[in-house]
């Protein structure tokens, strides 16, 4: 009888288990851990979003600037347009070589000019490819971070909870499931919040780095066809 009451009372004074009854059960260090992960998740998310949002922005400018590029315009007319002040990382590549070839053009373009002009273009360019793209792939560092220590982190917070149910066991004498469970069920919320912030934080670096992949590429395809443009008009020069 006495240890049926003792159940009872332990039963009783437990935390329901549903997700804040878990956590409020939870000591401290366990309780620093799910707040934690919580933090890193609900940043990543934020990161996934904005990464969405600004891919989805930078595709659709580059597809305008590529647009007004080959529709036939003045090259100079479209660089006085955007040159000052570039919206995205394709204008921003375009501006620096159209203003490294117009810095040449002032100077005239003398006989052992001609040589290295190309490189300096083609030096420009790909310096402001890097600086842009190093731009678009702000925090994707936090991310990678997340999905791959997460899951250790959590996992930390579950072996710290179980050792303390295991505690709490030795010291009441009593193994009951009931007395048992609401401490197991805590930490093994750990291990769940560590996964739950890191599964989505890999999916998202995983696609964003695809994503970004490709639109480094398509700067560097434009890169050299607008190279490739301005050699042209520096055979035509000389030939002229």
């Amino acid at each position: 009888m006495e240890h049926t009451a003792q159940l009872a009372g332990a039963v009783a004074n437990a935390h329901p288990i549903t997700i804040w009854g878990l956590f409020m059960q939870a000591d401290f260090i366990v309780k620093f851990v799910m707040l934690l992960l919580l933090s890193a998740s609900i940043w990543s998310w934020a990161i996934i979003i904005e990464k969405l949002t600004r891919l989805r922005r930078l595709n659709a400018q580059a597809d305008a600037f590529e647009d007004t590029f080959w529709s036939g315009g003045s090259l100079d007319q479209l660089y006085e347009r955007v040159g000052q002040r570039p919206d995205d990382p394709m204008s921003a590549t375009f501006a620096a070589g159209m203003r490294e070839w117009r810095h040449a053009a002032e100077r005239g373009f003398a006989a052992g000019m001609k040589a290295s002009l190309q490189q300096r273009v083609e030096r420009v360019m790909s310096v402001t490819i890097g600086r842009e793209m190093g731009r678009a792939e702000r925090y994707m560092t936090f991310l990678a971070s997340v999905g791959s220590v997460a899951p250790f982190i959590g996992l930390f917070g579950t072996v710290w909870g179980i050792m303390n149910s295991f505690t709490s066991i030795a010291a009441s004498n009593n193994t009951s499931l009931a007395v048992v469970a609401p401490g197991i069920a805590e930490a093994l919320f750990a291990t769940a919040m560590g996964l739950l912030a890191a599964i989505p934080a890999v999916v998202a670096y995983n696609k964003f780095s695809t994503d970004l992949g490709r639109y480094a590429d398509r700067l560097e395809a434009f890169s050299g066809e607008f190279t490739a443009i301005l050699s042209r008009h520096l055979e035509e020069r000389g030939a002229a």
